[in-house]
């Protein structure tokens, strides 16, 4: 028998199924099952996975309302381009944008208080990654992403883009600091 041959039977799957191959079927569609329903079981009740709040918006809506956040919480300002740090006050909406190549502004936030962190890319999509806390969100120009965070270690936690975004892609890294 060749493979180049069409098969000698064209109606194969009607052919009885061999006892062996039929329980790999049966074991394999078992652990999708499992899986599938882990994946499910560990968003709502393991805490392993982020819920986002997404909106769209533009980004002169973003822009207008993360000023103003800076505007009225801004502590003082770092490196060459003076860059903001803000605190705002336990439970405020922050705001923070991407753009190339870097994360505005600052965050100083509260150990054990809860934000809403409001995100947004400005020109072209970007990655969130917060380290060491492995909170991933792809940056989409026109969405806002609100997802709430309570820090729970103090110190400075670094903040990585993780999507290819253009030659400067290696330096848009920011940060956030978080006092006791």
């Amino acid at each position: 028998m060749s493979a180049i041959l069409p098969p000698s039977e064209r109606l194969w799957y009607k052919h009885p199924i061999d006892r062996v191959e039929g329980t790999w079927i049966v074991l394999s569609l078992t652990w999708c099952l499992i899986m599938f329903v882990m994946m499910v079981g560990w968003h709502v009740w393991g805490n392993q996975n982020l819920s986002t709040e997404t909106y769209r918006t533009t980004p002169e809506k973003f822009m207008t309302a993360a000023q103003a956040m800076v505007d009225k919480y801004t502590v003082r300002t770092e490196g060459e381009q003076k860059t903001p740090v803000v605190a705002p006050p336990p439970g405020a909406d922050v705001y923070m944008l991407g753009r190339l190549w870097n994360f505005w502004p600052i965050l100083e936030l509260k150990k054990g208080e809860k934000y809403r962190l409001h995100l947004t890319a400005m020109d072209y999509n970007h990655g969130f990654s917060l380290q060491p806390q492995n909170i991933n969100i792809q940056m989409v120009p026109g969405f806002e992403h609100v997802l709430t965070i309570t820090p729970n270690q103090s110190g400075q936690i670094s903040i990585v883009c993780n999507e290819f975004c253009g030659i400067g892609h290696h330096t848009m890294v920011g940060r956030m600091y978080i006092k006791d």
